[in-house]
């Protein structure tokens, strides 16, 4: 395993459970672009170098915080469409990232903070 991801542990009957943060930031992007009205997550050019170099997070339109008591906390910066209402497109993504992350890994969803960093028409 490579050292500078993190992972959520579960210990079940037959063994040990290690979800990785990867696992958990594919849920919450495919979860996100699911929500009507979100164009997509706002990332920053060279986000594929960042992490590379093991800038893990930096620029792919997320950040993932695991708790100590294996909670997550989740930052999601989106583009919405223009003409959608900017609060209700928030809470759908809060809703469909906690809703998925939780049914997918069981792990509790602490919160989900959704910043909008752009609108635009598409």
């Amino acid at each position: 395993m490579a050292e500078n991801k993190q992972y959520i542990t579960q210990v079940q009957d037959s063994g040990t459970v290690m979800i990785s943060e990867d696992v958990v930031a594919a849920i919450v992007s495919n979860a996100v672009a699911d929500v009507e009205g979100i164009i997509g997550l706002s990332t920053k050019p060279g986000a594929d170098i960042a992490e590379i170099i093991g800038k893990k997070n930096w620029g792919r339109g997320m950040k993932i915080t695991i708790g100590d008591s294996d909670e997550l906390y989740i930052d999601c910066n989106v583009i919405i469409n223009y003409g959608q209402s900017v609060v209700a497109v928030a809470k759908a993504v809060q809703e469909a990232v906690a809703a998925a992350v939780e049914s997918m890994t069981g792990v509790k969803v602490a919160s989900v903070n959704v910043n909008v960093c752009g609108i635009s028409r598409q």
